[in-house]
């Protein structure tokens, strides 16, 4: 079987990537219009094409469903929030955490939590002898290539992370040798923007790449 080229991408096209690149946001205002699931199949089949050390493929998708789940995890969430606002020491600093919205945990259409398999059949081990860790990059790696693809369709995605993963586990019953890597929330934005939101409310600007990159 003759091996098919590999494709030429025109100067149009990286741009639109560039473009792509510039409006995916974490996403913590969202509609409540349901994402079809031919859709939500198909960004969790593009995740799938990220890669991974060994081709091991570690990541595991839980879909959260029940609404009494939700509604726990939304609860810890908000409960690891104060925690966090309270443990800032600046009280400027801390009324302004406390202002802004950290999640989409009870509007957005879809839940998903991402695990990373610790000890993967697939793969056989090549790859992460001395970096175990690399399955967890691998599991990023498909994290934002599945937020990438969202974008692409018009869809935001959160990324929350003020939680305890390993009450977040136990909550959703997973094996005990799955690591929790994010809880993302899934949905159309309420007001997309190529600025992050975090920029908009003066929390944090993007600062320059010049100053973090390093010769040796």
């Amino acid at each position: 079987m003759t091996p098919e080229p590999p494709p030429v991408f025109p100067a149009a096209f990286a741009a639109q990537f560039d473009t792509l690149l510039r409006w995916r946001r974490d996403v913590r205002h969202f509609r409540t219009t349901p994402i079809a699931e031919t859709d939500l199949h198909a960004l969790l089949e593009t995740a799938a094409l990220a890669p991974s050390v060994g081709n091991a493929q570690p990541w595991r998708f839980v879909r959260i469903r029940s609404p009494g789940l939700r509604a726990r995890l939304a609860d810890h969430v908000d409960a690891a929030d104060q925690d966090a606002a309270d443990a800032q020491p600046d009280p400027d600093r801390r009324a302004r955490y406390r202002s802004l919205k950290l999640h989409g945990l009870r509007e957005a259409p879809e839940i998903v939590a991402v695990f990373s398999d610790e000890a993967p059949r697939a793969g056989h081990g090549l790859g992460r002898t001395t970096m175990a860790e690399t399955l967890r990059y691998s599991t990023v790696m498909a994290i934002h290539t599945l937020w990438l693809a969202a974008r692409l369709r018009g869809i935001g995605l959160g990324w929350v992370s003020i939680l305890d993963p390993a009450t977040v586990a136990a909550m959703l019953r997973v094996p005990d040798d799955w690591t929790l890597i994010a809880v993302l929330c899934l949905g159309y934005p309420e007001d997309p923007s190529t600025v992050p939101e975090l920029e908009r409310r003066d929390w944090q600007h993007r600062e320059q790449i010049a100053d973090r990159i390093v010769e040796r």
